[in-house]
């Protein structure tokens, strides 16, 4: 058989999985390649593989510049990579794995829920590499969660490129919401999050899901991407600043104690200084809990490398991200002040510097000052209140926590 090692060296069978959201993630993968060869050189009995969003439609080209690599697997093709590992121990994985779920789930884990984007937003190249929509039926799902739970998940996000436009192209149709209904009535599951969404799609029936599910948690990533109606046209995203800022009015009056996240890029093609500081109003007027920012860089193959030069200088980019990473620092430290003194449910999920960590269900990132064990508690909930803040992050001391127990799965004990 095979057994998983930390050094892709020694590896008897080396797989690569890509992502090509940024252009910068696609040169790492591609480096990594060039190093493997250099290992294949030295045992050329030892098997590569790639998969995921750099595959694509062009397999055939990535082969002839890589002729290193063994067998090229499109997302979720996962077929030539088992193949290729059975011919390494000599076993027909045919019929051998039915689903494939993580190998070592962590206790907050990320789901698929659906693949691909019909949106083709001028500046992006998923739906180049990762197709159309396809979206995974709601049965499937529940079962993946309750197998999940059964692992020791107790928060899992349902993830897409566009996850909002769940479940259209299912039959019957369904939607977001109604798989966080259906994923809410699983026993043992105690938190659901959902990214990333597209103002467009997000409807009222959605919202309403969030604010009214238990489990489902006041946490939304809603990307604008810029300020200004002319750019938001350029990059074809399909709603108007107005607009956006009417989504935002109705999330918050559904849901008040919403903690928003959004995406930014700045230096798009053509984009002026007035329509950055239409941008920084934004994010002076929303108040964003998190921004995701970014400075355009040109991909190759995606509608705006064909149709809107790059006019921005770079260190004009650099500038723009700078004041803007500045602005929402400050928002950040003033909305963390703000929580100070007030008491969170945090979900232990690691340790850092000899302290637990967790995060609440607005997902901030609270460190625990008195924890004086850590591996025994990572998997259950803490009772903190918050007596530290950074922008970044929260201090808290722990007034009640849950441990596991035998025979009983979570039981609260005070501190």
């Amino acid at each position: 058989g095979l057994s998983e090692t930390d050094n892709p060296r020694s590896a008897d069978v080396v797989v690569l999985n890509t992502c090509v959201v940024r252009q910068g993630s696609e040169d790492k993968a591609t480096g990594l390649l060039g190093a493997l060869k250099k290992a294949k050189d030295l045992d050329p009995s030892r098997r590569i593989a790639v998969m995921g969003c750099m595959v694509g439609p062009q397999s055939d080209e990535l082969s002839r510049r890589f002729p290193q690599v063994d067998a090229w697997a499109r997302p979720q093709e996962f077929e030539p990579v088992l193949q290729m590992a059975g011919e390494v121990v000599g076993v027909d994985p045919d019929g051998c794995i039915r689903e494939l779920l993580p190998g070592d789930p962590k206790v907050a884990t990320f789901m698929p829920i659906i693949h691909g984007c019909d949106k083709f937003c001028s500046f992006c190249i998923i739906p180049y590499r990762r197709g159309r929509e396809v979206s995974r039926p709601v049965e499937e799902l529940v079962r993946e969660t309750e197998l999940l739970v059964s692992r020791g998940v107790r928060e899992v996000t349902l993830l897409g490129q566009n996850v909002d436009s769940y479940g259209h192209d299912l039959e019957p149709a369904h939607d977001l919401a109604d798989l966080m209904y259906a994923i809410n009535e699983v026993d043992g599951l105690d938190r659901i999050r959902f990214l990333t969404s597209h103002p467009s799609d997000m409807s009222e029936k959605i919202i309403r899901a969030v604010g009214e599910l238990p489990k489902v948690c006041e946490n939304i990533n809603l990307p604008f991407q810029a300020g200004d109606d002319e750019v938001l046209d350029r990059m074809r995203r399909g709603y108007t600043r107005d607009e956006y800022l009417r989504k935002i009015d109705q999330v918050r009056s559904i849901i008040p104690d919403v903690a928003m996240v959004t995406d930014v890029i700045v230096g798009f093609s053509g984009e002026s200084e007035e329509q950055f500081r239409q941008t920084l109003d934004i994010l002076k007027e929303v108040r964003f809990d998190k921004v995701h920012s970014a400075a355009y860089s040109v991909r190759p193959g995606t509608i705006a490398a064909r149709q809107h030069p790059d006019t921005v200088p770079v260190e004009e980019k650099k500038r723009r991200l700078a004041e803007l990473n500045e602005l929402q620092e400050r928002i950040c430290s003033e909305i963390n002040t703000g929580l100070a003194g007030e008491e969170f449910d945090v979900l232990i999920d690691g340790h850092s510097k000899g302290k637990l960590q967790g995060r609440t269900r607005t997902d901030k990132l609270v460190y625990l000052d008195n924890s004086e064990t850590l591996e025994t508690r990572i998997g259950g909930f803490a009772k903190v209140r918050i007596t530290g803040t950074t922008p970044w992050s929260l201090q808290g001391t722990v007034t009640a926590a849950e441990m596991p127990a035998a025979g009983d799965r979570l039981r609260v004990y005070p501190i």
